[in-house]
């Protein structure tokens, strides 16, 4: 790992921003680090596409510190746009092209692009090669949207919803090429997204922002084991009937129930607090006019 590695790839210290009278983001943290896998959650108007417009240079803050690559983004230049990747939520340019012309027209931009039909072929596009854009299935436009967002190499690729529309399978082969681009080639991936199951499969991390502030910033199971919401306990008792119980020990129950039957406990199952759960009660709190904490980041277990 070189010294550049092992600094934030992206870092925003006290992050405001305000439209009129407004304040959208209120002093807003955030270190995201090489090759990691990074989600930003939170409810819409949560202020999230405020904050990835702000680390894309797409939008001036009012205030605060924020480094890309290095680089502030308000001041990025050609070459530091080059290094960066962007899958928007919606695009609808260059309808009239061909997928394959398009894909090898993007990939003359840079210096050491993907090779355009082995990246068709990655995104499960091979078939569509020569397809005008705008007769693509949303599934489909969706991964030419991936496909144009790799093709200069990335070192910090921005994903904003995109796996919308996906099917099942489609959703699953993106997931793996997620992970090949992190794991295997360093790619550092700022990923939105409604979905909860796929930020507990892809991110490393997860960072909660809910009403402009970061509530909450670790790992998925770290997240999930600071849950309100307690553990649920379900076995079935000696005369057949289904039983459940929450608890916020349930490793103390499941041993008192051994205890007690002195054998094994017919259908236990512990069921422990999701992240789905911490989201919703991050979401509930705000909506309460909870305080919380600006930024809590969850210490390692």
């Amino acid at each position: 790992m070189t010294p550049r590695d092992t600094l934030p790839v992206v870092r925003a210290r006290d992050v405001t921003m305000t439209y009129g009278d407004i304040d959208v983001l209120h002093g807003v943290d955030l270190d995201i680090h090489h090759g990691e896998v990074f989600a930003l959650l939170g409810p819409n108007g949560a202020g999230k596409t405020t904050t990835v417009e702000i680390l894309e240079g797409f939008r001036r803050r009012s205030a605060g510190e924020v480094s890309v690559l290095g680089t502030d983004p308000e001041r990025g230049d050609d070459a530091w746009r080059g290094r960066i990747g962007l899958v928007l939520q919606s695009w609808r340019d260059h309808r009239r092209w061909q997928v394959g012309e398009l894909l090898t027209h993007f990939a003359t931009y840079y210096v050491d692009p993907r090779d355009p039909a082995g990246l068709l072929d990655l995104v499960g596009l091979t078939d569509q090669a020569a397809q005008r854009v705008d007769r693509l299935s949303g599934g489909q436009r969706r991964r030419l949207d991936v496909a144009l967002g790799i093709v200069g190499r990335p070192e910090l690729l921005f994903l904003d919803e995109p796996t919308t529309g996906f099917d099942p399978e489609a959703r699953h082969d993106f997931h793996v090429l997620v992970e090949r681009l992190a794991r295997d080639e360093g790619v550092t991936v700022l990923l939105t997204t409604h979905d909860l199951v796929e930020a507990e499969r892809l991110a490393d991390r997860i960072a909660m922002l809910v009403g402009g502030r970061i509530r909450a910033c670790g790992t998925p199971a770290e997240l999930a084991r600071r849950a309100a919401a307690r553990a649920e306990v379900r076995w079935t008792a000696d005369d057949g009937t289904p039983r459940r119980e929450r608890t916020e020990d349930p490793s103390r129950l499941v041993w008192e129930l051994h205890r007690l039957a002195d054998s094994p406990i017919p259908d236990l199952e512990v069921r422990r607090p999701t992240l789905e759960d911490t989201y919703l009660h991050m979401v509930n709190q705000e909506a309460a006019g909870a305080d919380g904490a600006a930024h809590e980041e969850v210490p390692a277990a």
